[in-house]
């Protein structure tokens, strides 16, 4: 009998024509999202009937889902945050689990140093004067020896810290999963410190943690007023390390300088009060969205699922 592989992201179409290959050639008949659109769980539920393994990007992959996915054994990540699964669930069903670790982790990295640039010069608001028909500038502040904050030292932090290096900045991280004699550590002369005294020491902080109970609204009220008011806060990581009413309290009354985000804690955002802010920036969930990224994390979900399907056999 023929398995069947579900792949739900909706880059797949173009970017993982050659994973798509390789599991035809080794047996698989794929079923492709081609909505354009994320699932929900009950599209999800639909769907993955019948299928022996998902290759998943953000749907919901819920106990739910997962009992009612009678043949499935594996589920493979495309990228790295795993919070959109129900880890817990899938073990206590026998399901394997794996994710693309590292494969877009130069291309978040990127758009971070990106939107750090952007907030320093006030990019948004110079470009939007002049297609107005305007010349007004706004001082900028350099990047160049200012301090950056790295809360997660996973690949896409260690990745940040790389390139802050490169532009002279100075770096302290927190990530209590690191060894002290990471060689990242002493390449990039990283100072690892806690939580506190990245808040209250850093020009800019960049947000790079996985989304679990403890880290949820860790940027909250009494976090932001820790920070400087000079100070920026960026998060490529996932939205709801955020709590976003607060985040906007402080952006009015002046607590930090500024803040741009990739994600949000719902995806459109709709008519959010943040979004009215000169000093806020929030862009379409585009960190892992470039061409390279796509193909690297098509093509290791794929060898992921197969490795996972096939040791079963």
């Amino acid at each position: 009998m023929v398995k069947k592989v579900l792949i739900t992201p909706r880059s797949f179409q173009e970017s993982g024509i050659p994973a798509c290959r390789l599991l035809k050639e080794r047996g698989f008949e794929t079923i492709i999202n081609d909505t354009g659109m994320a699932f929900t769980e009950e599209q999800m539920i639909e769907k993955c009937a019948g299928a022996d393994g998902i290759i998943v990007g953000i749907d919901p992959v819920t106990e739910k889902v997962l009992k009612s996915s009678h043949k499935l054994r594996a589920v493979s990540k495309y990228g790295a945050g795993l919070d959109n699964i129900d880890l817990e669930a899938a073990r206590k069903l026998g399901i394997s689990v794996e994710r693309a670790a590292g494969t877009n982790a130069t291309s978040v990295a990127e758009l971070a140093i990106g939107l750090m640039f952007t907030l320093a010069r006030d990019i948004p608001y110079s470009a939007g004067s002049t297609r107005k028909g305007g010349w007004d500038r706004k001082k900028g502040v350099e990047i160049t020896g200012k301090t950056l904050g790295i809360l997660g030292l996973g690949c896409i932090g260690r990745e940040v810290a790389r390139m802050a290096d490169g532009l002279g900045m100075k770096i302290s991280a927190y990530d209590p999963f690191v060894n002290a004699n990471d060689v990242n550590i002493i390449r990039y002369g990283i100072e690892m410190t806690g939580v506190e005294e990245i808040l209250r020491n850093s020009d800019f902080i960049t947000l790079h943690m996985p989304l679990t109970d403890e880290t949820k609204h860790m940027i909250n009220r009494k976090a932001l007023e820790k920070m400087k008011s000079a100070a920026y806060l960026i998060n490529t990581s996932r939205g709801e390390l955020v709590e976003e009413n607060d985040l906007y309290n402080a952006l009015v009354n002046g607590v930090i300088a500024g803040a741009a985000e990739d994600v949000f804690s719902k995806e459109p955002p709709g008519e959010h009060r943040l979004l009215s802010l000169d000093n806020f920036i929030l862009t379409s969930h585009i960190g892992a969205f470039t061409k390279e990224a796509n193909e690297k994390m098509a093509m290791a979900s794929a060898v992921n699922l197969l490795r996972m399907l096939e040791n079963e056999s």
